[in-house]
């Protein structure tokens, strides 16, 4: 258990910003906006921005938001991504497979325009993300490329959220590697991860993203987080609420520890590398072949389905055999990465009761 009094080292994979920045827009999400540079100096000002498909990570943003902007002393803006050419939901097979390509090597699709100019002056930012092939989503590393948030961002403190089936461990440290790309503090980072089985989530996740079937079937869970996991998160948002009252946020300390804000499982990490490394290859080849939605690219679209499914079936079975025999060897290791994955928030528990309901 750590407590998020931790050091930062070791395992980095940093972003390539493009040479031409795509561009990036977005409206805002349904509550009403408020314009940042109309708050009187008193007023914290805080930015949300937001990008869900199911709206599952909406539904997350919002039990977080909502204390902050009941506080008269808070004003929070809320920024909607939106792709210029949106993603379907539920996708349709290829459709899904065809993102992943950019996705791997965090070419994002361009963003309708954003109402922010890059010139507000916020006192914290929350960003919520979705993981697409072990990378950031293509909408979150399409905001975090462009000119506006290297403006934005420059010297604030970012409390990132995820929310995921398990895999988060590589996708954050590419999402960290953007953030100090435009000189942005992580300050804190929050993680809910589906509370199925993993078996069972190789199923439901894409009988939920393909199909639009939530609700679990032969004896397995619902696919996505728990209500309860949901609702919990409304604990983050009255921390930040307090430690903003307190300008905690201008400090070098994490504002969400002692709030069980992450639980690392470091044992994944090698099962990453090993998906990162087949998103990139095949990735490189299929966008070799044309541009998304290119008709080129379906036929090596389906061989990699067909290499990734024998993958499932053969290799990976054997590989999680030999990382369990092996695993008393590696313990201080896996200890180390633990510790360094929960960084900065922790998974210590002992302040959960002050916020709970």
């Amino acid at each position: 258990m750590t407590n998020g009094r931790c050091v930062r080292h070791g395992l980095r994979v940093h972003s390539t910003a493009p040479e031409t920045p795509p561009p990036v827009t977005s409206s805002l999400s349904s509550p009403p906006r408020t314009d940042p540079a109309a708050a009187p100096r008193s007023v914290k000002r805080v930015l949300v921005l937001r990008y869900s498909q199911s709206g599952q990570l909406d539904e997350v943003a919002e039990q977080i938001a909502a204390p902050l902007r009941a506080d008269p002393s808070i004003q929070v803006h809320e920024e909607t991504l939106r792709p210029q050419k949106p993603y379907p939901f539920p996708w349709p097979f290829l459709t899904f497979f065809d993102a992943f390509p950019e996705s791997a090597h965090m070419k994002p699709q361009p963003l309708a325009p954003l109402s922010l100019t890059g010139e507000e002056d916020f006192d914290l930012i929350v960003l919520p993300y979705q993981v697409w092939f072990l990378a950031p989503s293509q909408p979150v590393a399409a905001f975090l490329k462009h000119p506006v948030a290297a403006r934005l961002l420059k010297g604030k403190p970012v409390v990132t959220v995820i929310a995921c089936r398990n895999m988060w461990l590589l996708a954050h440290e590419k999402l960290k590697g953007m953030l100090d790309d435009v000189g942005a503090r992580l300050i804190d980072n929050v993680v809910l991860t589906d509370p199925g089985p993993t078996l069972a989530t190789f199923f439901t996740t894409p009988a939920w993203l393909i199909w639009g079937r939530k609700r679990g079937f032969w004896g397995m869970p619902d696919a996505g987080l728990s209500n309860s996991q949901i609702r919990g998160t409304a604990r983050f948002g009255r921390a930040l609420r307090d430690a903003l009252h307190s300008g905690q946020e201008r400090g070098t300390q994490p504002l969400l520890a002692g709030l069980g804000a992450v639980r690392a499982d470091a044992k994944l990490l090698i099962s990453e590398k090993a998906g990162t490394r087949s998103f990139y290859l095949w990735g490189k080849l299929i966008m070799a072949a044309g541009s998304p939605g290119a008709w080129q690219r379906k036929p090596l679209l389906l061989l990699y389905v067909l290499f990734l499914i024998a993958l499932i079936v053969t290799v990976v079975p054997v590989s999680l055999t030999l990382q369990a025999l092996l695993r008393p060897l590696f313990r201080g290791w896996l200890t180390k990465m633990t510790a360094q994955f929960e960084c900065p928030s922790g998974s210590a528990t002992d302040r959960t009761a002050l916020y709970d309901n």
